[in-house]
């Protein structure tokens, strides 16, 4: 097989990807089959013995991703370009374009190597868990973009990731790898067997495939939201995000939100949910109680005897001393402070509690491995800054209301992390409040991979979902990943629904993502196999 027809199954697999991945409709099913075309290329390659063949399999799997991954999250640059223009878009965007398809291709450049000393099917196991281990690393190290992960695929149709509420995200990553390889098998079977023998890999692909799917059906028909309902209010103001931190003074876009969230509330109203930094103050959080939009917001509160307020909220707290590695230094008044993209819960009551988001941006909230820069700290100062970017707390929280209901706070970014909502679950939260922004990256599919991806959180955690998106979308969740309702993009609005307040803990909230831990530990095991193959043996 020539290059170019190599090259040419290499696009095919890119354009299957793209297609099922959300938020396409009806096509979702095609990730089970959509690394096929890229498996016969590399096989081809890895059958002519040539020079450079390691080269030509990263170069042809690389394309793959590369691909997939620009085309599906192109949004990046729109939100980038917006603010700083074409300029410094481009080369930015290939950050995140580039670094995640780099590790998925690495991990077929380490299933080729692998493949060379053992058998097939130890190499197609050293696959999956490569490239599940890479998925995992997206997910906790400082460079963490896990938007891409295969397992929220199924975001696009969610009636089919129903066991999630076991597996977690990477339950359904393991089922779409396994399912391409047992695809390729039987493609290859078909190809060069003959009688009742070419169509047993068939069979074993096909029970891969409808075992899961009908598993999930069964779960999907049969499941019963579980609870006690409680009535709810998001509220959806519509501000550019643009001008609300610089040109819309706070106490206005305050009037916006109340004005909105008394249209729809009822006398029963147990919680108000507003978006990201829609509070964009810098309120000092020690001094909260007598700054002048918590009043403002606490004088909204008292027409609502049982009503809680969760807002984002742009906060600081001030220290003596650098308390914390992204503490900045204000030498007007010679102490240090943090500010953090922040939830901030308010009552009919002196008691006021914070959240503060900690899954940041990598390079727009957060400077990568801060402690590891630290010593460029000084530099950063001079210019206004800190290595550390915005502040975040390290373990997740509940919100407890003086009703005792529990809130799991989730700020924009961080509803990509079903491990991190599942402890807030174990932790006491019977419903989960997502706020977020989402006009950054404009009227594109950003925002809809963004909405649906909260579906998977509520199938994890067996909990309705609350989300305030500033301009869009803003949605009700229930149990099992159902939008009951939802708004429409740049529309200035707010919805009331009756959501479940639900105590149960699934298998997935207890085990965490344990299917990626485990893989990741074998992937260490297997890839040693590569150095000791070449080197330690001969």
């Amino acid at each position: 097989m020539k290059p170019k027809q190599t090259y040419f199954l290499a696009l095919l697999s890119a354009f299957l990807l793209w297609l099922a991945w959300p938020p396409m409709p009806f096509s979702t099913p095609l990730l089970l089959v959509a690394w096929v075309p890229l498996f016969i290329a590399l096989d081809e390659i890895a059958k002519n013995e040539q020079k450079k063949q390691g080269r030509r399999i990263f170069l042809t799997a690389g394309l793959t991703f590369l691909l997939w991954n620009s085309v599906s999250i192109y949004w990046v640059y729109n939100a980038i370009s917006a603010y700083n223009g074409a300029i410094v878009a481009i080369p930015v965007s290939l950050i995140p374009f580039g670094l995640g398809a780099l590790l998925m291709t690495f991990a077929f450049w380490l299933y080729y190597r692998l493949g060379k000393y053992v058998n097939k099917k130890i190499a197609y196991l050293g696959l999956i868990s490569f490239y599940i281990a890479l998925e995992y690393l997206q997910q906790t190290w400082d460079l963490a973009f896990p938007w891409m992960t295969l397992g929220n695929g199924l975001a696009g149709m969610h009636q089919l990731a129903q066991w999630y509420d076991y597996t977690g995200i990477y339950g359904g990553s393991l089922w779409i790898i396994t399912s391409n390889i047992l695809a390729f098998e039987a493609y290859k079977k078909l190809k060069s067997a003959s009688g009742y023998l070419k169509f047993r890999p068939v069979i074993t692909w096909a029970l891969v495939v409808i075992i899961p799917v009908s598993i999930s059906l069964t779960k999907y028909f049969t499941a019963t939201q579980k609870g006690t309902p409680s009535n709810v209010v998001v509220v959806q103001p519509n501000i550019d995000p643009y001008l609300k931190l610089s040109e819309i003074p706070p106490a206005e876009q305050i009037k916006i939100l109340t004005q909105l969230s008394d249209s729809v509330a009822q006398p029963n109203t147990e919680y108000f949910i507003w978006p990201e930094t829609a509070i964009p103050n810098y309120a000092d959080e020690d001094q909260i109680r007598s700054n002048t939009d918590f009043i403002t917001l606490q004088n909204f509160l008292s027409k609502y005897k049982n009503g809680t307020l969760i807002t984002g909220i742009e906060s600081i707290k001030v220290y003596p001393n650098k308390k914390t590695i992204t503490a900045k230094y204000d030498e007007r008044q010679r102490l240090y402070f943090d500010n953090f993209n922040a939830a901030m819960q308010v009552e009919n009551s002196s008691n006021v509690q914070f959240y503060h988001k900690s899954k940041l941006v990598p390079g727009v909230e957060k400077m990568p491995f801060p402690k590891v820069f630290s010593f460029l700290d000084g530099v950063f100062a001079q210019l206004g800054g800190t290595v550390g970017g915005w502040g975040w707390q390290e373990k997740p929280s509940v919100l407890y209301a003086q009703s005792g209901i529990g809130a799991a706070p989730v700020v924009c970014y961080e509803s990509l992390w079903g491990d991190w909502i599942g402890q807030q679950v174990k932790d006491g939260a019977q419903f989960i409040a997502i706020i977020t922004n989402d006009g950054w990256w404009g009227n594109t599919s950003g925002k809809d991979q963004h909405a649906l991806y909260a579906k998977l959180r509520a199938i994890e955690t067996h909990r309705d979902i609350a989300r305030s998106a500033n301009t869009g979308i803003s949605c009700f969740i229930n149990q099992r990943g159902d939008v009951t309702q939802s708004t429409k993009w740049w529309t200035r609005t707010a919805l009331k629904g009756d959501i479940n307040l639900n105590d149960e803990v699934t298998f997935y909230v207890k085990s965490g993502d344990i299917i990626a831990k485990v893989l990741s530990l074998l992937a260490i095991l297997l890839v040693l196999i590569i150095p000791y193959k070449k080197w330690v043996k001969k």
